[in-house]
């Protein structure tokens, strides 16, 4: 595998991304929380754009995969600039942002802040806000209170070694940036693919999402018995499908 590109946003992140040319909209995958570019969805993504002849970018936040920083020091707001920077700096033209479980919370932030850019969006296990119902669902008093005593708090990881590390600035900054709290600005079309037995985010999280937002081209796809990652060959296919049907309406 040939090694990733870098380039240095303004706020100062060093971006690793992989960009491939081609023709518009193209596509833009934002991975999930503590996650990075190399899954099986953002690879996917990569070959059939690239069989396509379409654009497309996967790229690490800071503190993620190969870019700069390090993870405990990350927010929700500065995630967001780090996907505006790839949105502003590598792309031309119409977009589909297309964002896994955290992600999919970047994406609206990104779609929200750049209408003119973004034309559609899909979700995958989408889970905005999802640092908000952390701190008022998931965790205990004495948890809260570890937090806000000492910063932060290690929570076990499912899917690596190493644990979570919750910062109080995270959740801070989650409650600044949330945006399924009223309603959410985007008129464009937008997929929200979810699993039924999603143990990170309750199938019913799609739904809340699609009554937020105002515009109309809105389509909840759930599938039954698909888990948080739905990285199966079968999820994978069905990713594909549902990302090519956004682009041809744009």
């Amino acid at each position: 595998m040939s090694a990733p590109s870098f380039f240095n946003s303004a706020h100062g992140t060093k971006i690793a991304y992989y960009k491939t040319p081609g023709k518009g909209p193209g596509v833009v995958f934002m991975g999930g929380f503590k996650s990075d570019m190399e899954g099986g969805k953002a690879l996917a993504l990569e070959a059939w754009c690239r069989k396509t002849g379409r654009a497309f970018v996967r790229f690490d936040y800071q503190g993620h995969g190969q870019s700069s920083g390090k993870f405990r020091d990350g927010t929700i707001g500065l995630w967001a600039k780090d996907a505006l920077a790839v949105i502003d700096n590598l792309t031309e033209g119409p977009q589909v942002l297309v964002g896994s479980s955290m992600g999919g919370w970047i994406a609206m932030l990104a779609a929200r802040a750049r209408p003119a850019r973004v034309k559609g969006l899909v979700g995958i296990a989408a889970a905005p806000d999802f640092t908000v119902r952390m701190w008022n669902d998931d965790f205990d008093e004495a948890t809260r209170q570890e937090v806000l005593e000492k910063g932060f708090m290690e929570r076990p990881c499912d899917y690596g070694d190493d644990p979570y590390i919750i910062t109080q600035a995270l959740i801070e900054d989650g409650w600044h940036n949330r945006v399924i709290a009223g309603p959410l600005n985007l008129d464009i079309p937008v997929r929200l693919i979810q699993g039924t037995e999603d143990a990170d985010v309750p199938w019913q999280t799609a739904q809340l999402i699609a009554d937020k937002i105002t515009g109309d081209d809105v389509e909840i796809i759930l599938v039954p018995g698909g888990d948080h990652r739905l990285s199966r060959d079968i999820d994978l296919k069905r990713l594909v499908r549902v990302v090519n049907q956004v682009t041809r309406k744009i």
